[in-house]
Formats: structure tokens, C-alpha cells, sequence
């Protein structure tokens, strides 16, 4: 099915994680500290990564930010569930989805099942919004941004800018009607799946990250404009 990395220092937590996996028809590796799991990461990239924050010689945040330095695979973090700064910074960090501890197996099968169909995993292509209908396959061309969601491809003024299959989704949502406005809500159902929840932090987190990904390549990018109680928008041209 999908070749999995699973990054924690809790031996329990590991191989129960690793038996529900594999009992589903996933390959796991798995490695007991931040250090070992980023270079098994940039070595043998999978699938999907899931990485535990606190971990001895670094830490999951810094696996993830050095690993969004080349890399856009899907990432699911694991966290206590009362390090809610945990969940805001791994958003900003590029952090696909979370998981609170304790989780039901059942539970993260769920989670892990949403990301990989989101990252066309399983042999499927990446999903596009339900709403979207026909639209959600076709090349976009908004001004200097172009989509092509069949490569996930994202250039703006023809060159590259490396999105998240959910920064992807986001985008893509907000592209098809320039102009109109997306609630948080819209945006959940264009990039995450019925049984997953998030919050309207994690949008704007998602948002945040985007929009500073295009800045990197045009500091006077402002295409995407906030309605502070609404929703966001795709500035239309």
C-alpha cells in the first residue's frame, strides 16, 4: 500500500503504531530518535512520515523544518494533548495533519487513509475538492500563478514555488473563482476529507505558510487577501 516512517522514542507506541500499519498493508520503518529519522528521511524518502515531537538528539519540529527545506511528502506529527503550541508551530512548519496523545489506532488509520488519498498515494491521483467537479483536473491560469494539479505543479511568474499537497488543495480551491470568498469551512472541505477535523487555526496556519512560500519568490505577492471574520480570497486580476 504506502511505504510509512515512523519517528518516535516510545518503544509502545511504536510497535503498536507499527502493527496497526502493517496490518492495513503498509510498510513501516521505524526509528527511536529525530537525528536517525531525518537522515532515514532524506535517504529512503516514503510515502508519509509520522513524527513524534518530543524525541532525544532533535526534536520533531526540527526534523520537520529541515525536512521542508527539500521535501513536500506528507507529514503527520504526534503530540501531547496539551501542547497546543506544538500543534501551532507544526502547522506553520508544513505539518500535513496531527494527532493528539492518546489516539485510538482506529482513529490514526483514519488520519493516515486521508493524507495518502490527499497525496494521490495508493495509486490514486491527489483528490480535488468534491465541489470542484471537472475543474478540479485542468490547469489554472490566474495572472502569474499557474496550477496543474495532475503534476502538482505551481509556478508563479514561471517559477516554482513548492507547496504541501494540502497547501496545494487550499490554493487550488481559492484559484477556480477569484474573487469570491472561501470560509475556513469551504477550505476544509476543498483540502481535508469528511472524518478528519481541524480547526480554523490550522487554515490559517496552512494560509500563513503559503503565503510566505510565494514571498520568498515575490516579496510583493498579495494574492491572497484575508476577510478578518469571512474567510480568504484570490485577488481577482
Amino acid at each position: 500500500m504506502a511505504k510509512i516512517t515512523l519517528v518516535d522514542d516510545d518503544e509502545n507506541i511504536v510497535t503498536s503504531v507499527s502493527l496497526a500499519l502493517e496490518s492495513h498493508g503498509h510498510t513501516v520503518k521505524a526509528y527511536f530518535d529525530g537525528a536517525s529519522g531525518l537522515a532515514a528521511l532524506e535517504n529512503e524518502p516514503p510515502d508519509l512520515a509520522i513524527l513524534d515531537v518530543k524525541m532525544p538528539r532533535m526534536d520533531g519540529m526540527e526534523v520537520l523544518r529541515r525536512l521542508r527545506r527539500t521535501s513536500d511528502m506528507p507529514v503527520i506529527i504526534l503530540t501531547s494533548k496539551d501542547e497546543e503550541i506544538d500543534e501551532i508551530l507544526g502547522f506553520n512548519l508544513g505539518a500535513d495533519d496531527y494527532m493528539h496523545k492518546p489516539f485510538s489506532q482506529r482513529l490514526l488509520i483514519e488520519r493516515v487513509k486521508a493524507v495518502l488519498r490527499r497525496a494521490g498515494v495508493e495509486g490514486e491521483e491527489p483528490q480535488a475538492p468534491a465541489q470542484a467537479g471537472a475543474e478540479g483536473t485542468r490547469a489554472i491560469k490566474r495572472g502569474k500563478l499557474t496550477l496543474d494539479p495532475a503534476r502538482h505543479d505551481c509556478l508563479w511568474d514561471g517559477k516554482p514555488v513548492k507547496l504541501t499537497v494540502t497547501e496545494f488543495l487550499l490554493l487550488q480551491s481559492l484559484a477556480q473563482r477569484p474573487g469570491f470568498v472561501k470560509s475556513r469551512d469551504n477550505l476544509m472541505d476543498a483540502a481535508y476529507d469528511d472524518q478528519v477535523y481541524v480547526d480554523d487555526r490550522t487554515i490559517d496556519s496552512h494560509i500563513k505558510r503559503m503565503r510566505k512560500k510565494f514571498r520568498d519568490v515575490d516579496p510583493e505577492f498579495d494574492a491572497i487577501e484575508t476577510l478578518y471574520g469571512v474567510g480568504y480570497r484570490y485577488r481577482e486580476t
